[in-house]
Order: structure tokens, then C-alpha cells, then sequence
């Protein structure tokens, strides 16, 4: 579900169709939602480079939006989900996602 929304929001010719900037800021939340809901129930982690989620792209995603309207977002993949702070975490998506 993180990366059909991912690819909904990536591209263009399907991010056309959306009707109102409502409906993007829902995709991103369910994005991230599906996010941590999978970090919290997976035993390794959503952030683990074997996870089935394009982390990295997810949060790329994120961080193309208008920051005030995704700052939130980035805060709970920060601070809500189990497995960010684990060594198996790659350096790259950590970076991603210091606060700025």
C-alpha cells in the first residue's frame, strides 16, 4: 500500500487526476501510516534494506511536498516507529530523515 501511494504521488500523469491538494495530503498520510503500521508489526523493521517498502523514495515523496504540510508526517516516521534507531537502518534513510 506505501508504494502504490509512493507511486501515485511520483508521478505525474496519476498525480493529474487527483481533484483537490486534500486528496494528495490523504495519500501521504496513508502513506505513512501503512509505514509505521508495517515497521510496528514486521520483526525486522520497515527500514531494513529487505523490507518490501522503497523507503528511501517514500520519504523523498515526502520531502518534495511544502514542508508545513508534511512536517507532521516526517515526525511521526521519526519518532513513532520501532525500528528507525536499529543498526540495520541504513545511514542514508537516518540522514533523511534528521530534522532539519
Amino acid at each position: 500500500m506505501a508504494c502504490v501511494c509512493k507511486v501515485m504521488l511520483e508521478t505525474p500523469e496519476y498525480r493529474s487526476r487527483f481533484a483537490s491538494e486534500e486528496t494528495v495530503l490523504f495519500c501521504l498520510r496513508v502513506m505513512v501510516g501503512v509505514i509505521i503500521l508495517y515497521d510496528h508489526v514486521h520483526p525486522a523493521g520497515a527500514f531494513v534494506k529487505t523490507s518490501n517498502i522503497d523507503m528511501k523514495g517514500c520519504i523523498k515523496v515526502l520531502k518534495e511536498q511544502p514542508p508545513s504540510s508534511v512536517e507532521g508526517l516526517l515526525n511521526a516516521l521519526r519518532y513513532t516507529t520501532k525500528h528507525l534507531n536499529d543498526e540495520t537502518t541504513s545511514k542514508q534513510i537516518k540522514n533523511m530523515l534528521q530534522a532539519n
